[in-house]
């Protein structure tokens, strides 16, 4: 990636200023932005927790686990255009709150957005240590500290361009071995091999172990109870880690304004089939080969702690396909953790360097000093995660755990953050005080409830389903009173929404001028003239409408349409449905290759060949770097962004 970090400034003239470095010059297409959608919502915990739910529940863990992230993906691509749309120049959602309500407000949520940021870094390094532990035998400590090393090199030289350029790679890699772990348990394996041996095994499974809350025990039926319960926690879990994560809002931000709606829809839609397949290939691999003596236990079942741990899919690896198994999940958990953490350096650097230092210390900061600190916050970010997480592994806290924690700690933040930017009448004083509250009711629900069920406050207790489920639902649905509470207690706001498009660029003149450039002709310079503007806001009213009617009906299709039916009715699947549901995943994750894999490339295609031709040029001496204009080197970087109805004759590396 640093490398090419280097070819984007030799051959398309791309400068490291502030805004590139944590907007990505706000110029990304819908393909990568898609992509980088899919590798910022696949942490460790989406490949191990998903398969540890459906070696616990079955079949239906895979889904409930995947459609319950799935809805947040795509709700949040009508926020994400609601962001461009009332606050075209923000860097960060934090940025758009202190434009509307001020200070108070504004260091809530920041705190909220941090503390987010900070429970989804500790779930990554956490979960991807205990699997490297597993795998090769390298100290957990070791491997915490490890992990992001790589990650902060390239964050530090390429940005949130560097970060969305290796979230494609990590998606094209982490898709392909997907597919090799399916089509080798559902077709070429000598252990299982076919649906249909997978189907014979997991009844012998019911038999031995049938499961408790299960529909006659069967690890083939929808209807779960505990699984059910994962259901509503992982729903109200992920709506805080999407809605409040900045990593996510930095996604919006960097997509050209007629892409972050079809780049949300895409990677959301692709997004679905990576947790979904992959529990079901490896969950249920695991429970039908533990009785085999190639998995890692046997004879023994799965200890709760190793499930817990996020263990199902490498031990099942290993039992399906030997050292190769052990290789292909590490790689993935590598690539997970790695891609996710880069987001979530960017996140957090983002916020630190606007929200904090640029509003409260150096309002009159120059590109200089932006870059500088946004440098020094991604080191300080990384080496204060790696030594907390070392705090978690020796108080025995898992991956497990802060997955299905979160939702008490940060969700009551969500609804105030929603009607931010989609409701003028919540005030101030509803914005600052109700996730507040909110925290205090979910975390007295939580506790309350684990007393009461267990007599004691352990580990074990506070983790298990009814208190966590007391403590997301508690979380989510206290704003709801709060709310509209303070805001017709202290009145009606009625916000002309002007003061969020007030937010500013950062200003790179320093910068541009240093590396003998035009700011204007750099990606992401170029200042809007006031007929480029209308005809951006009139596109995004349009795409706001369009993602309204469009993401309701799909969640709608996720949550109840397609599952309720099948839960309701206590359906245990015969042979042959299993191997059409499994049939489906299959198809499902190859589409997925195609939208976020294969299509980016297509999409970028100009750009790549105009690239690969300067550095053919540039190694037989043929290349003149002074030669190439500004203006041919960024023809499609102007805001807007050269759209088809604007005549776009080229595109630009990356977007």
């Amino acid at each position: 990636m640093i490398g090419v970090t280097f070819i984007l400034k030799r051959y398309n003239r791309e400068l490291q200023t502030s805004e590139m470095f944590n907007t990505a010059g706000r110029t990304v297409k819908s393909g990568l932005v898609g992509s980088a959608v899919v590798s910022s919502w696949t942490w460790a915990a989406t490949l191990l927790q998903s398969s540890g739910v459906c070696y616990r529940y079955g079949v239906s863990g895979p889904f409930w686990y995947a459609s319950g992230a799935t809805v947040q993906i795509l709700l949040f691509a009508t926020l994400a255009i609601e962001l461009k749309r009332r606050a075209p120049n923000a860097h960060t959602f934090l940025e758009v709150i202190r434009a509307r309500y001020g200070t108070i407000p504004h260091i809530v949520f920041m705190v909220f957005g941090l503390v987010t940021n900070i429970l989804v870094s500790l779930m990554l390094i956490v979960g991807g240590s205990a699997t490297v532990n597993a795998l090769t035998g390298m100290h957990t400590i070791a491997a915490i500290y490890l992990l992001p090393v790589g990650v902060v090199a390239y964050t530090l030289v390429g940005g949130l361009k560097a970060t969305i350029l290796t979230d494609w790679i990590h998606t094209f890699i982490l898709l392909i071995i997907i597919i090799v772990f399916a089509l080798s348990t559902y077709a070429s394996s000598d252990l299982l091999g076919s649906p249909s041996a997978v189907y014979d095994k997991l009844v012998e499974a019911a038999l031995r172990h049938p499961v408790e809350g299960n529909k006659g025990g069967s690890y083939l039926t929808m209807q779960s109870r505990e699984g059910a319960i994962f259901f509503v926690i992982n729903i109200v879990g992920n709506f805080g880690t999407v809605f409040l994560d900045n990593g996510y809002y930095n996604k919006a931000i960097a997509a050209s304004p007629v892409h972050a709606l079809p780049g949300y829809i895409l990677g959301g839609l692709s997004w679905f089939a990576i947790p979904w397949l992959t529990a079901t290939t490896m969950g249920l691999a695991g429970l039908a080969l533990e009785s085999s003596p190639t998995f890692p236990t046997y004879p023994e079942r799965m200890p709760d702690a190793d499930v817990s741990a996020g263990l199902v899919l490498p031990y099942a690896a290993v039992a399906l396909l030997g050292k190769g198994g052990a290789v292909a999940t590490l790689l993935i958990v590598f690539m997970a953790v790695t891609s996710a953490t880069s987001s979530q350096l960017i996140a957090v650097s983002s916020i630190c360097t606007y929200d904090l230092y640029r509003t409260y210390f150096n309002p009159k900061a120059a590109g200089k000093n932006l870059i500088y600190m946004s440098h020094i916050i991604v080191m300080a970010y990384a080496a204060f995660i790696a030594t907390f997480s070392v705090g978690l592994w020796y108080a025995g806290i898992s991956m497990g755990y802060l997955y299905v924690m979160m939702g008490v700690i940060i969700s009551s933040a969500v609804l105030p953050a929603t009607l931010t930017l989609v409701w003028s009448g919540q005030n101030k004083w509803a914005a600052a005080a109700s996730p507040v509250l909110g925290l205090i009711v979910a975390l007295v629900a939580w506790l309350v409830t684990a007393k009461k069920e267990c007599g004691s406050l352990s580990v074990a207790c506070t983790g298990s389903n009814n208190p966590m489920l007391a403590g997301n639902v508690a979380a989510l649905l206290s704003p709801v009173v709060f709310v509209p509470l303070f805001s017709f207690a202290f009145g009606l706001q009625k916000y002309d929404w002007k003061s969020m498009l007030e937010i500013k660029k950062g200003d790179d003149h320093d910068l541009a001028a240093d590396a003998g450039l035009d700011l204007e002709q750099i990606p992401g310079g170029h200042e809007e003239t006031a007929m480029e503007f209308e005809e951006e806001q009139a596109k995004l009213k349009r795409a706001s409408f369009i993602s309204k009617s469009t993401t309701i009906v799909m969640t709608l299709a996720f949550l109840v349409l397609w599952p309720m039916p099948m839960y309701g009715s206590g359906y245990i699947f015969s042979k042959p449905f299993f191997t059409g549901w499994v049939t489906v995943g299959i198809i499902w994750i190859f589409g997925s290759f195609f939208g976020v894999g294969l299509f980016p490339i297509w999409e970028g295609r100009k750009t790549l060949s105009r690239t690969c031709k300067f550095i053919y040029q540039d190694l037989t001496g043929n290349f003149h770097p002074k030669a190439i204009s500004g203006r041919e080197a960024v023809a499609e970087t102007t805001p807007g962004d050269a759209t088809p109805e604007k005549g776009a004759k080229e595109e630009v590396v990356a977007h």
